[in-house]
C-alpha cells in the first residue's frame, strides 16, 4: 500500500526525463556518423549512377546514328544504278576517255608488278634451279663433245676402211 501511494517527486521525475534524454542523445550520436556515412554513400551512387548513365546514353546515341547511317548504306547499295550516269560536261569527255586507258594500263601493268612481287619469296629456290640445270647442261655439253670426237674418230676409221 506504501508503493501505491508514494509518488515520484517532481525534482526525481526531472531527473529521470533528463536521463532519458541523455540516453537518447547518446543514441542519437551514435546512429548519426552511420546514417551520415550511409547518405554519403548513397550521394555517391546516386552521382556515379548519373555519370554511368550519362555514358550509357551517349553511347546509345552512338549506336542509333550507326545503325540508322547501316540501313542508309544498305537502301544506297540495294538500289539500282545502272540506269543512272554520272553528268559530266562535255568539254571532259575526252579527258575522261584518255582517263580510263590510262586506267586500264595501269591495272595491267600493276597486275604484272604484283605477279613480279609474288615471286621475289621465290627467287632463291628458281636461282638453285638455274644453277643446277646450268651444271646439267654443261655435263651434256661435255658428253655431246665426246660422242662428236667419238663419231669423227669412226668416220675416220669408215674412210680407211673403204680406202683399204
Amino acid at each position: 500500500s506504501l508503493d501505491l501511494t508514494s509518488r515520484r517527486t517532481p525534482c526525481f521525475a526531472k531527473l529521470s526525463e533528463m536521463e532519458e534524454m541523455v540516453n537518447m542523445e547518446a543514441e542519437i550520436n551514435e546512429v548519426q556518423p552511420l546514417l551520415l556515412s550511409l547518405t554519403e554513400r548513397s550521394t555517391l551512387q546516386f552521382y556515379f549512377i548519373g555519370k554511368k548513365c550519362e555514358i550509357l546514353q551517349d553511347m546509345n546515341r552512338h549506336l542509333e546514328a550507326i545503325l540508322k547511317e547501316k540501313r542508309d548504306l544498305r537502301k544506297r547499295l540495294i538500289k539500282q544504278r545502272c540506269q543512272e550516269s554520272l553528268p559530266i560536261e562535255a568539254t571532259f569527255h575526252k579527258c575522261i576517255v584518255e582517263l580510263l586507258t590510262e586506267a586500264v594500263t595501269f591495272i595491267e601493268k600493276f597486275e604484272s608488278h604484283l605477279q613480279s612481287v609474288r615471286s621475289i619469296p621465290q627467287i632463291p629456290h628458281m636461282m638453285d634451279n638455274m644453277d643446277n640445270t646450268l651444271s646439267k647442261t654443261e655435263v651434256l655439253v661435255m658428253e655431246l663433245e665426246e660422242l662428236t670426237e667419238q663419231i669423227l674418230k669412226w668416220k675416220e676409221l669408215q674412210k680407211e676402211v673403204y680406202a683399204n
